[in-house]
């Protein structure tokens, strides 16, 4: 068998992805804010946390995390993001039918 036919033989296999977490990691971090901005190579995700209750004319946050992704990449993340945001819509829609205890007709929370 030639290697051509190896890869053949793999490409038709399903592959699993293992990912370990260490407990700090597993616990994940807050944010309520976040910046895209890209190169001609790349974007870059800014997530932070800032409080919106201050007043003052400057908000104070903090960056809790970035990620520099690849185009490729980006559009796999917006894709996975749109898929689940619809679903998780869908699911408070399902939530608002009398039958499930809501108070009227399903109405998913209004898109921002």
């Amino acid at each position: 068998m030639s290697d051509d036919d190896d890869d053949d033989e793999r490409s038709g296999q399903d592959r699993h992805i293992n990912i370990h977490f260490s407990p700090e990691m597993m616990a994940g971090v807050y944010a309520n804010f976040a910046n895209v901005s890209h190169s001609d190579y790349e974007f870059t995700i800014t997530f932070a946390r800032v409080d919106h209750e201050v007043e003052d004319e400057e908000i104070p946050g903090v960056v809790v995390t970035r990620l520099n992704i690849s185009p490729t990449f980006m559009r796999e993340l917006i894709d996975a993001m749109e898929d689940n945001y619809s679903k998780w819509r869908t699911r408070e829609g399902i939530k608002n039918l009398p039958e499930f205890g809501g108070q009227g007709p399903a109405q998913p929370p209004p898109d921002e």
